[in-house]
Protein backbone atom coordinates (compact mmCIF):
# COMPACT_ATOMS: atom_id res chain seq x y z
CA UNK A 1 0.00 0.00 0.00
CA UNK A 2 2.97 2.43 0.72
CA UNK A 3 4.44 1.84 -2.82
CA UNK A 4 0.85 2.81 -4.16
CA UNK A 5 0.09 5.70 -2.19
CA UNK A 6 4.41 6.83 -3.17
CA UNK A 7 3.44 6.67 -7.02
CA UNK A 8 0.14 9.17 -6.27
CA UNK A 9 2.18 11.23 -5.06
CA UNK A 10 5.09 11.86 -7.03
CA UNK A 11 2.54 11.62 -10.25
CA UNK A 12 0.91 14.84 -8.73
CA UNK A 13 4.24 16.17 -8.25
CA UNK A 14 5.40 15.26 -11.23
CA UNK A 15 1.93 16.90 -12.32
CA UNK A 16 2.33 19.84 -10.96
CA UNK A 17 6.23 20.66 -11.74
CA UNK A 18 5.21 20.31 -15.40
CA UNK A 19 2.14 22.66 -14.71
CA UNK A 20 4.43 25.21 -13.08
CA UNK A 21 7.07 24.98 -15.55
CA UNK A 22 4.47 25.25 -18.88
CA UNK A 23 2.47 28.45 -18.56
CA UNK A 24 0.45 27.63 -21.42
CA UNK A 25 -0.55 24.31 -19.99
CA UNK A 26 -3.52 24.23 -17.44
CA UNK A 27 -4.90 21.65 -14.87
CA UNK A 28 -8.58 21.45 -16.71
CA UNK A 29 -6.78 20.63 -20.38
CA UNK A 30 -5.10 17.60 -18.79
CA UNK A 31 -7.32 14.25 -20.08
CA UNK A 32 -8.77 12.64 -16.68
CA UNK A 33 -7.42 9.08 -16.49
CA UNK A 34 -10.05 6.27 -17.91
CA UNK A 35 -11.50 9.02 -20.47
CA UNK A 36 -12.62 8.15 -24.02
CA UNK A 37 -10.53 7.42 -26.32
CA UNK A 38 -10.33 10.32 -28.90
CA UNK A 39 -8.49 8.50 -31.49
CA UNK A 40 -6.28 9.94 -34.65
CA UNK A 41 -8.60 11.97 -36.21
CA UNK A 42 -11.41 13.36 -33.88
CA UNK A 43 -13.63 16.18 -35.29
CA UNK A 44 -15.62 18.93 -33.37
CA UNK A 45 -18.83 19.58 -32.91
CA UNK A 46 -20.72 22.74 -31.23
CA UNK A 47 -23.62 21.92 -29.07
CA UNK A 48 -25.33 25.19 -28.11
CA UNK A 49 -27.44 24.41 -24.16
CA UNK A 50 -29.82 26.83 -23.02
CA UNK A 51 -28.20 25.89 -19.00
CA UNK A 52 -25.09 24.83 -18.48
CA UNK A 53 -24.88 24.24 -15.02
CA UNK A 54 -22.29 22.41 -13.07
CA UNK A 55 -20.41 21.07 -16.84
CA UNK A 56 -17.14 21.43 -16.70
CA UNK A 57 -14.35 21.37 -19.28
CA UNK A 58 -13.16 17.54 -20.12
CA UNK A 59 -16.76 16.27 -18.93
CA UNK A 60 -17.49 12.99 -21.08
CA UNK A 61 -19.80 12.75 -24.31
CA UNK A 62 -21.51 9.35 -24.35
CA UNK A 63 -23.26 7.94 -26.92
CA UNK A 64 -25.86 5.35 -25.42
CA UNK A 65 -24.12 4.91 -22.67
CA UNK A 66 -20.53 4.25 -24.31
CA UNK A 67 -18.29 7.44 -24.19
CA UNK A 68 -16.69 8.74 -27.58
CA UNK A 69 -15.63 12.19 -26.72
CA UNK A 70 -14.94 14.88 -23.69
CA UNK A 71 -16.22 18.62 -23.49
CA UNK A 72 -13.45 20.84 -24.56
CA UNK A 73 -14.68 24.20 -23.93
CA UNK A 74 -17.11 26.01 -22.96
CA UNK A 75 -17.76 30.04 -23.74
CA UNK A 76 -20.41 32.27 -24.01
CA UNK A 77 -21.16 33.57 -27.47
CA UNK A 78 -21.26 37.48 -27.78
CA UNK A 79 -24.43 38.88 -27.47
CA UNK A 80 -26.15 35.62 -27.08
CA UNK A 81 -27.93 34.18 -24.45
CA UNK A 82 -27.34 30.32 -24.50
CA UNK A 83 -23.82 28.21 -23.93
CA UNK A 84 -21.85 27.12 -26.54
CA UNK A 85 -20.02 23.85 -25.34
CA UNK A 86 -17.22 22.34 -27.42
CA UNK A 87 -16.69 18.45 -27.76
CA UNK A 88 -14.41 16.52 -29.41
CA UNK A 89 -15.91 13.31 -30.42
CA UNK A 90 -13.94 10.11 -31.90
CA UNK A 91 -13.29 10.23 -35.56
CA UNK A 92 -15.02 6.48 -35.83
CA UNK A 93 -18.31 7.31 -34.41
CA UNK A 94 -20.74 8.21 -37.40
CA UNK A 95 -23.90 10.23 -35.97
CA UNK A 96 -26.61 11.58 -38.08
CA UNK A 97 -26.72 15.28 -39.15
CA UNK A 98 -29.68 15.88 -37.29
CA UNK A 99 -28.59 14.60 -34.06
CA UNK A 100 -29.69 15.79 -30.51
CA UNK A 101 -28.21 16.84 -27.53
CA UNK A 102 -29.03 16.23 -23.76
CA UNK A 103 -27.46 17.25 -20.63
CA UNK A 104 -27.64 14.57 -18.05
CA UNK A 105 -25.93 13.44 -14.79
CA UNK A 106 -24.35 10.23 -14.19
CA UNK A 107 -26.02 10.09 -10.65
CA UNK A 108 -27.75 11.44 -7.97
CA UNK A 109 -24.52 13.33 -6.96
CA UNK A 110 -22.34 12.23 -9.86
CA UNK A 111 -21.16 14.51 -12.65
CA UNK A 112 -22.80 16.29 -15.67
CA UNK A 113 -21.75 14.89 -18.86
CA UNK A 114 -23.41 15.20 -22.55
CA UNK A 115 -25.12 12.48 -24.45
CA UNK A 116 -25.60 12.98 -28.35
CA UNK A 117 -27.95 10.37 -30.24
CA UNK A 118 -30.04 10.17 -32.94
CA UNK A 119 -34.02 11.49 -33.17
CA UNK A 120 -36.63 8.73 -33.02
CA UNK A 121 -37.85 9.42 -36.12
CA UNK A 122 -36.70 10.99 -39.20
CA UNK A 123 -33.28 10.89 -39.06
CA UNK A 124 -30.88 11.93 -41.88
CA UNK A 125 -28.58 9.94 -43.78
CA UNK A 126 -25.93 13.02 -43.67
CA UNK A 127 -23.14 12.25 -41.05
CA UNK A 128 -22.37 14.92 -38.32
CA UNK A 129 -19.66 16.89 -40.04
CA UNK A 130 -16.67 18.26 -38.26
CA UNK A 131 -17.51 22.12 -37.09
CA UNK A 132 -21.52 21.66 -37.10
CA UNK A 133 -23.36 22.79 -34.63
CA UNK A 134 -26.68 21.40 -32.64
CA UNK A 135 -29.12 24.09 -32.29
CA UNK A 136 -30.94 24.54 -29.41
CA UNK A 137 -34.02 23.26 -31.00
CA UNK A 138 -32.40 20.08 -30.36
CA UNK A 139 -30.82 20.35 -27.30
CA UNK A 140 -32.84 19.39 -24.21
CA UNK A 141 -31.81 19.11 -20.10
CA UNK A 142 -32.46 16.51 -17.10
CA UNK A 143 -33.81 18.50 -13.71
CA UNK A 144 -30.92 18.79 -11.63
CA UNK A 145 -30.17 17.52 -8.44
CA UNK A 146 -31.36 20.69 -6.43
CA UNK A 147 -34.24 21.20 -8.00
CA UNK A 148 -35.94 18.09 -7.51
CA UNK A 149 -34.98 18.90 -3.59
CA UNK A 150 -36.22 22.51 -3.67
CA UNK A 151 -39.83 21.00 -5.10
CA UNK A 152 -39.92 18.28 -2.67
CA UNK A 153 -39.32 20.90 0.12
CA UNK A 154 -41.81 23.18 -1.15
CA UNK A 155 -44.24 20.25 -1.25
CA UNK A 156 -43.41 18.73 2.09
CA UNK A 157 -43.12 22.20 3.76
CA UNK A 158 -46.67 22.88 3.79
CA UNK A 159 -47.00 24.24 -0.10
CA UNK A 160 -49.39 21.85 -1.39
CA UNK A 161 -50.57 19.06 1.38
CA UNK A 162 -52.99 21.32 3.02
CA UNK A 163 -55.21 21.87 -0.53
CA UNK A 164 -54.75 18.21 -1.51
CA UNK A 165 -56.54 17.46 2.51
CA UNK A 166 -59.02 20.32 1.89
CA UNK A 167 -59.85 18.36 -1.89
CA UNK A 168 -59.95 14.84 -0.33
CA UNK A 169 -61.76 16.11 2.82
CA UNK A 170 -64.84 17.57 0.16
CA UNK A 171 -64.88 15.08 -2.24
CA UNK A 172 -65.37 12.25 0.31
CA UNK A 173 -68.44 14.75 1.88
CA UNK A 174 -69.52 15.06 -2.07
CA UNK A 175 -69.55 10.90 -3.60
CA UNK A 176 -71.00 10.05 0.08
CA UNK A 177 -74.42 8.69 -0.19
CA UNK A 178 -74.25 8.87 -4.15
CA UNK A 179 -71.95 6.00 -4.98
CA UNK A 180 -75.16 4.84 -8.15
CA UNK A 181 -75.22 8.13 -9.38
CA UNK A 182 -71.31 8.92 -9.66
CA UNK A 183 -71.22 5.59 -11.39
CA UNK A 184 -74.05 6.11 -13.71
CA UNK A 185 -72.37 9.45 -14.49
CA UNK A 186 -68.71 7.31 -15.47
CA UNK A 187 -70.57 5.11 -17.70
CA UNK A 188 -72.56 7.77 -19.52
CA UNK A 189 -68.71 9.22 -19.72
CA UNK A 190 -67.70 6.04 -20.67
CA UNK A 191 -70.27 5.83 -23.28
CA UNK A 192 -69.33 9.53 -24.56
CA UNK A 193 -65.58 9.03 -25.05
CA UNK A 194 -66.47 6.00 -26.75
CA UNK A 195 -69.10 7.29 -29.25
CA UNK A 196 -66.39 10.04 -29.42
CA UNK A 197 -63.36 7.85 -30.46
CA UNK A 198 -65.58 5.57 -33.05
CA UNK A 199 -66.62 9.16 -34.61
CA UNK A 200 -63.05 10.80 -34.39
CA UNK A 201 -62.62 10.86 -38.25
CA UNK A 202 -66.27 12.12 -38.40
CA UNK A 203 -65.22 15.12 -36.11
CA UNK A 204 -62.00 15.68 -37.72
CA UNK A 205 -63.59 15.98 -41.46
CA UNK A 206 -66.56 18.56 -39.65
CA UNK A 207 -63.41 20.45 -38.05
CA UNK A 208 -61.60 20.87 -41.57
CA UNK A 209 -64.76 21.48 -43.55
CA UNK A 210 -65.06 24.12 -40.75
CA UNK A 211 -61.63 25.10 -41.84
CA UNK A 212 -62.59 25.79 -45.51
CA UNK A 213 -65.67 27.36 -45.03
CA UNK A 214 -64.18 29.79 -42.49
CA UNK A 215 -61.50 30.18 -45.50
CA UNK A 216 -63.95 31.08 -47.79
CA UNK A 217 -65.66 33.40 -45.56
CA UNK A 218 -62.40 35.34 -44.70
CA UNK A 219 -62.21 35.12 -48.53
CA UNK A 220 -65.28 36.65 -49.29
CA UNK A 221 -64.97 39.06 -46.25
CA UNK A 222 -65.83 42.53 -48.53
CA UNK A 223 -68.66 40.39 -49.72
CA UNK A 224 -70.07 39.54 -46.36
CA UNK A 225 -69.60 43.32 -45.29
CA UNK A 226 -71.48 44.37 -48.60
CA UNK A 227 -74.31 41.87 -47.52
CA UNK A 228 -74.49 42.55 -43.94
CA UNK A 229 -73.93 46.37 -44.66
CA UNK A 230 -77.72 46.87 -47.12
CA UNK A 231 -79.22 43.65 -45.10
CA UNK A 232 -79.54 46.75 -41.83
CA UNK A 233 -82.06 48.86 -43.92
CA UNK A 234 -84.65 45.50 -44.71
CA UNK A 235 -84.16 44.89 -40.98
CA UNK A 236 -85.31 48.27 -39.77
CA UNK A 237 -87.97 48.08 -42.07
CA UNK A 238 -89.04 44.64 -40.28
CA UNK A 239 -88.53 46.44 -37.03
CA UNK A 240 -90.59 49.32 -38.08
CA UNK A 241 -93.65 47.17 -39.34
CA UNK A 242 -93.33 44.47 -36.52
CA UNK A 243 -96.58 45.24 -35.74
CA UNK A 244 -97.99 44.66 -38.71
CA UNK A 245 -96.51 41.08 -39.38
CA UNK A 246 -98.10 40.42 -36.21
CA UNK A 247 -101.48 41.35 -36.94
CA UNK A 248 -100.47 39.51 -39.82
CA UNK A 249 -100.11 36.22 -38.39
CA UNK A 250 -103.23 36.15 -36.09
CA UNK A 251 -105.29 36.78 -39.27
CA UNK A 252 -103.11 33.89 -40.70
CA UNK A 253 -103.81 31.87 -37.64
CA UNK A 254 -107.88 32.81 -37.67
CA UNK A 255 -107.81 31.51 -41.58
CA UNK A 256 -105.97 28.37 -40.85
CA UNK A 257 -108.56 27.62 -37.80
CA UNK A 258 -111.52 28.19 -40.37
CA UNK A 259 -110.02 26.72 -43.31
CA UNK A 260 -109.26 23.06 -40.77
CA UNK A 261 -112.96 23.64 -39.84
CA UNK A 262 -113.80 23.77 -43.67
CA UNK A 263 -112.13 20.84 -44.12
CA UNK A 264 -113.02 18.97 -41.05
CA UNK A 265 -116.79 19.34 -42.46
CA UNK A 266 -116.00 18.98 -45.90
CA UNK A 267 -114.09 15.71 -45.23
CA UNK A 268 -116.54 13.23 -46.26
CA UNK A 269 -117.19 14.93 -49.80
CA UNK A 270 -113.54 15.56 -50.53
CA UNK A 271 -112.82 11.54 -49.91
CA UNK A 272 -116.11 10.75 -52.46
CA UNK A 273 -114.60 13.22 -55.04
CA UNK A 274 -111.42 12.00 -54.43
CA UNK A 275 -112.88 8.35 -55.16
CA UNK A 276 -114.68 9.25 -58.11
CA UNK A 277 -111.75 11.26 -59.64
CA UNK A 278 -109.74 8.01 -59.09
CA UNK A 279 -112.16 6.22 -62.07
CA UNK A 280 -110.78 9.18 -65.06
CA UNK A 281 -107.03 9.29 -63.48
CA UNK A 282 -107.09 4.61 -63.73
CA UNK A 283 -108.48 5.72 -67.23
CA UNK A 284 -105.76 8.30 -68.06
CA UNK A 285 -103.18 6.28 -66.50
CA UNK A 286 -105.16 3.23 -68.72
CA UNK A 287 -104.45 5.61 -71.55
CA UNK A 288 -100.39 4.67 -71.60
CA UNK A 289 -98.64 6.52 -74.22
CA UNK A 290 -101.63 7.25 -76.57
CA UNK A 291 -102.78 9.94 -75.19
CA UNK A 292 -99.47 12.34 -75.25
CA UNK A 293 -99.38 10.96 -79.26
CA UNK A 294 -102.86 12.34 -79.62
CA UNK A 295 -102.02 15.47 -77.99
CA UNK A 296 -99.05 16.08 -80.15
CA UNK A 297 -101.20 16.84 -83.53
CA UNK A 298 -103.83 18.52 -81.55
CA UNK A 299 -102.88 21.93 -82.58
CA UNK A 300 -101.62 20.63 -86.36
CA UNK A 301 -104.51 18.55 -87.58
CA UNK A 302 -104.78 16.65 -89.72
CA UNK A 303 -101.30 16.76 -90.25
CA UNK A 304 -98.49 15.10 -87.88
CA UNK A 305 -95.13 16.85 -86.83
CA UNK A 306 -93.23 14.73 -88.80
CA UNK A 307 -95.37 15.76 -91.60
CA UNK A 308 -95.12 19.59 -90.85
CA UNK A 309 -91.49 18.80 -91.07
CA UNK A 310 -91.94 19.04 -95.06
CA UNK A 311 -93.71 22.96 -94.99
CA UNK A 312 -91.30 25.16 -96.14
CA UNK A 313 -92.19 28.70 -95.40
CA UNK A 314 -95.88 29.63 -94.72
CA UNK A 315 -97.78 27.51 -97.45
CA UNK A 316 -98.11 24.16 -98.52
CA UNK A 317 -98.28 22.83 -102.05
CA UNK A 318 -101.44 20.16 -102.50
CA UNK A 319 -101.40 18.61 -106.00
CA UNK A 320 -104.96 16.62 -107.11
CA UNK A 321 -105.70 14.76 -110.26
CA UNK A 322 -109.50 14.49 -110.76
CA UNK A 323 -110.29 11.84 -113.56
CA UNK A 324 -113.56 11.08 -114.87
CA UNK A 325 -115.66 8.04 -114.69
CA UNK A 326 -115.93 5.88 -118.24
CA UNK A 327 -118.50 7.14 -119.85
CA UNK A 328 -118.97 10.93 -118.96
CA UNK A 329 -115.83 12.28 -120.13
CA UNK A 330 -117.96 14.62 -122.41
CA UNK A 331 -117.39 18.24 -121.39
CA UNK A 332 -120.24 20.56 -120.38
CA UNK A 333 -121.10 23.39 -122.86
CA UNK A 334 -119.38 26.78 -122.15
CA UNK A 335 -121.81 29.72 -120.90
CA UNK A 336 -122.67 31.69 -123.13
CA UNK A 337 -120.45 35.02 -123.13
CA UNK A 338 -122.03 38.45 -122.88
CA UNK A 339 -121.70 41.71 -124.59
CA UNK A 340 -119.38 43.07 -122.36
CA UNK A 341 -116.91 39.85 -122.23
CA UNK A 342 -117.50 40.16 -125.97
CA UNK A 343 -116.52 43.84 -126.35
CA UNK A 344 -113.06 43.94 -123.48
CA UNK A 345 -110.54 44.28 -125.90
CA UNK A 346 -108.29 41.85 -123.62
CA UNK A 347 -110.26 38.55 -123.90
CA UNK A 348 -111.38 38.72 -127.35
CA UNK A 349 -107.66 38.96 -128.29
CA UNK A 350 -106.80 35.78 -125.92
CA UNK A 351 -109.87 34.24 -127.54
CA UNK A 352 -108.59 35.51 -131.17
CA UNK A 353 -104.71 34.13 -130.29
CA UNK A 354 -105.59 31.11 -128.33
CA UNK A 355 -106.25 28.66 -130.71
CA UNK A 356 -107.60 24.81 -130.08
CA UNK A 357 -104.75 22.64 -129.07
CA UNK A 358 -105.85 19.13 -130.12
CA UNK A 359 -109.24 17.40 -131.58
CA UNK A 360 -111.89 18.83 -129.73
CA UNK A 361 -113.85 16.75 -126.63
CA UNK A 362 -117.34 15.57 -127.10
CA UNK A 363 -119.76 17.96 -125.43
CA UNK A 364 -122.28 16.97 -122.68
CA UNK A 365 -126.08 16.83 -124.92
CA UNK A 366 -128.13 19.58 -123.63
CA UNK A 367 -130.92 19.72 -120.99
CA UNK A 368 -133.92 20.00 -122.53
CA UNK A 369 -136.36 19.06 -120.34
CA UNK A 370 -135.58 22.29 -118.03
CA UNK A 371 -137.47 25.23 -118.95
CA UNK A 372 -134.85 27.78 -117.65
CA UNK A 373 -131.90 26.26 -120.48
CA UNK A 374 -131.22 27.85 -123.37
CA UNK A 375 -130.40 26.49 -126.70
CA UNK A 376 -126.61 26.08 -126.98
CA UNK A 377 -124.73 26.25 -129.96
CA UNK A 378 -123.91 23.31 -132.32
CA UNK A 379 -120.41 21.97 -131.76
CA UNK A 380 -119.68 22.78 -135.41
CA UNK A 381 -120.92 26.52 -135.04
CA UNK A 382 -119.51 27.64 -131.36
CA UNK A 383 -116.10 27.91 -131.16
CA UNK A 384 -114.91 26.20 -128.69
CA UNK A 385 -111.86 26.65 -125.50
CA UNK A 386 -109.20 24.10 -125.23
CA UNK A 387 -109.85 22.18 -122.52
CA UNK A 388 -107.70 19.54 -121.03
CA UNK A 389 -108.56 16.02 -120.30
CA UNK A 390 -109.24 16.30 -116.86
CA UNK A 391 -112.51 18.34 -115.28
CA UNK A 392 -113.51 20.09 -111.97
CA UNK A 393 -115.00 18.05 -109.55
CA UNK A 394 -118.63 18.70 -109.37
CA UNK A 395 -119.28 20.65 -112.27
CA UNK A 396 -122.73 19.08 -113.71
CA UNK A 397 -123.24 22.51 -115.45
CA UNK A 398 -126.89 21.73 -113.91
CA UNK A 399 -127.79 18.82 -116.25
CA UNK A 400 -127.09 16.16 -113.10
CA UNK A 401 -129.36 13.02 -114.03
CA UNK A 402 -132.65 15.14 -114.65
CA UNK A 403 -132.58 13.99 -118.26
CA UNK A 404 -134.15 10.80 -119.06
CA UNK A 405 -132.61 10.34 -122.00
CA UNK A 406 -128.98 9.35 -120.44
CA UNK A 407 -127.88 8.16 -117.23
CA UNK A 408 -127.08 10.28 -114.32
CA UNK A 409 -123.21 11.56 -114.28
CA UNK A 410 -121.61 9.83 -111.03
CA UNK A 411 -119.70 12.19 -109.06
CA UNK A 412 -115.29 11.78 -109.48
CA UNK A 413 -113.42 10.01 -107.85
CA UNK A 414 -110.21 10.80 -106.61
CA UNK A 415 -106.85 8.78 -108.06
CA UNK A 416 -103.22 8.50 -106.75
CA UNK A 417 -102.61 8.45 -110.61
Amino acid sequence: MRRFRLAGVCAVAASAVLAAGCSQVSVEQLPLPGGASLGSHPYTVHVQLQNALNLVPQAAVRVNDVPVGRVKKISLPDNAWYADATVLINGDVRLPANATANLEQSSLLGEKYIKISAPTSDASTARLANGATIPLSRTTRNADTEEVFGALSMLLSGGGLPQIRTITRELNRTLNGREPQVRSSLEQLNKLTTTLNTNRQSIVDALDGLNRLSSTVAARRGQVDTVLTDLSPGLKVLSDQRGQLVQMLQKLDDLSKVATGVLNKSRDNTVADLNSLDVVVQKLADSGRDLPKSLQILFTYPFTDEAMKAVKGDYLNGYMTVIAAPGNDCVIPPVQETDQKKNAPRLRALAENSPPAGPLPTPCPANTSSPSSKPTSSPTTTPQQPVGPTTPAGGSGGSGGTDPNRPALPLPTLGGN
